[in-house]
């Protein structure tokens, strides 16, 4: 079992940053692949990231790719998603997930979440 909490969301202006924290329970951490997602209303949630536990492998969506960055520490159970240069699409509610397979980009693959964590971005 892993519990995830998210914190580090606000409302921040366009070109702005922001960093989100995951943190895990559970001794399995560095085992699992860590994902990102978000959501915005009336929307299906939509993958944003992820690193994988065997090799660290990190890939992105294309709409993040050159201003988010993922990161774990595995010492300290925590993946972050540092987010920069941020525009007002997005604005979501932004989940952090876990699953113990290798990789992953779809919701379905994740068997933990998080219960999410604001980010608005304002223009």
């Amino acid at each position: 079992q892993v519990q995830l909490v998210e914190s580090g969301g606000g409302l921040v202006q366009a070109g702005g940053s922001l960093r989100l924290s995951c943190a895990a329970s559970g001794r399995t951490f560095s085992r699992y692949t860590m994902g990102w997602f978000r959501q915005v209303p009336g929307k299906e949630r939509e993958f944003v990231g992820a690193i994988t536990w065997s090799d660290g492998r990190i890939y992105y969506t294309d709409s993040v790719k050159g201003r988010f960055t993922i990161s774990r520490d595995n010492a300290k159970n925590t993946v972050y998603l540092q987010m920069n240069s941020l525009k007002p699409e997005d604005t979501a509610v932004y989940y952090c997930a876990a699953r113990s397979g290798n990789g992953g980009s779809y919701s379905y693959q994740y068997n933990y979440w998080g219960q999410g964590t604001q980010v608005t971005v304002s223009s």
